[in-house]
């Protein structure tokens, strides 16, 4: 593969250039119980721009808002040249009902608070963070709409939202001529590769570049846990307050263990690390742009970024494949099971249901 982090790649159906790798930010402070300080957040910041990456990724209520205000600060002498993405959706502040969710109230309130947060006149790329089942999609998509034309923001994107209702949105934007969504992030790794059911194909479809947060995994991936972590409780454990919330969140389990392991193998032969290897995997999955990665040690940054050299042979591939596998469930399993057969005319082969 041998990428760099300027190699850029198109972002959906836009012409905005980004990435490959987006830095993820939800480890900018220790607000959350674990992360980065200033001191070290400014070394991720500085090694990863350094080294040519212009995407960076985080949200309003990021470690209680200290991303966005690390944020403002440290991209202050060079903001041009990044992009920087944010969210709106889950503020909450107690006793006012308006603060949170994906309406206009919230959106424009969120929207400002970022800006003011992350020291800038306009966002780059504004996702709705979680789907809030309540507010019509007209109503975001026109308060979307809005601030592009105000300039506040450059892009609109969506995040955590089933398939068919972003697969609506985009419709309805195109036909009233409304700011299209241009990106979609979701959780997606070897351990979770839900998304292939309809999120990514959808993606693909109607031209939103897929940027996959997680994809270590929670950190099963890197080979940090074992066998033992299926039973150990927080306090028998030993392990940091991360590792004891990802266990406690069920990414460890029988299976994820079994993929880790295959993971470690690919790794042993490709002369890289476990994180690597699944960082390589998810980069090369058709639709994904950009793997948000977080970090809260320049080593680990800098590892993580070693998976841009990372080549695969067609039997890792597989063998990854493989063991990561999952059911499609209705109706893609029966469509691509013996209920549909292979038809022949003039030489051309064509797939028909019984």
């Amino acid at each position: 593969m041998s990428l760099t982090l300027d190699t850029y790649r198109l972002l959906g159906r836009s012409g905005l250039r980004v990435s490959p790798l987006a830095l993820g930010t939800a480890t900018f402070g220790t607000e959350w119980g674990w992360g980065a300080g200033r001191d070290d957040a400014r070394k991720l910041f500085d090694l990863y721009v350094e080294r040519g990456g212009n995407f960076i990724d985080t949200a309003s209520t990021y470690t209680n808002g200290s991303s966005e205000r690390m944020l403002g600060e440290f991209t202050r002498d060079d903001r041009e040249s990044l992009v920087l993405a944010t969210k709106y959706t889950t503020q909450r502040r107690p006793g006012d009902p308006n603060s949170g969710g994906a309406h206009r109230k919230s959106l424009f309130a969120s929207v400002e608070a970022s800006l003011r947060q992350l020291n800038t006149d306009y966002i780059d790329l504004l996702f709705l963070h979680v789907w809030d089942f309540m507010t019509p999609v007209e109503e975001i998509l026109r308060g979307m709409d809005d601030l592009v034309r105000q300039g506040k923001v450059l892009y609109v994107a969506m995040s955590n939202a089933p398939a068919w209702e972003i697969s609506r949105m985009q419709a309805i934007a195109d036909l009233r001529g409304w700011s299209p969504l241009v990106a979609l992030q979701i959780e997606y790794s070897l351990i979770n590769r839900d998304g292939e059911r309809d999120l990514i194909p959808m993606a693909r479809a109607m031209g939103l570049g897929v940027t996959p947060y997680s994809p270590l995994g929670g950190g099963v991936l890197t080979g940090k846990y074992s066998r033992a972590d299926l039973t150990a409780t927080d306090a028998d454990s030993g392990e940091s307050n991360r590792k004891s919330f990802n266990a406690g969140l069920g990414m460890v389990t029988e299976r994820t263990l079994a993929i880790a392991d295959v993971v470690r193998e690919v790794a042993a032969e490709v002369g890289h690390t476990p994180a690597q290897v699944a960082l390589a995997w998810t980069l090369q999955t058709p639709g994904v742009t950009a793997p948000v990665i977080g970090a809260r040690t320049p080593e680990q940054l800098a590892g993580n970024l070693g998976a841009l050299e990372v080549d695969f042979t067609a039997d890792q591939l597989a063998r990854l494949d493989k063991v990561s596998a999952i059911d499609l469930g209705y109706p893609h399993d029966m469509l691509a099971s013996d209920h549909i057969r292979t038809v022949t005319a003039g030489g051309l082969k064509i797939e028909a249901g019984r």
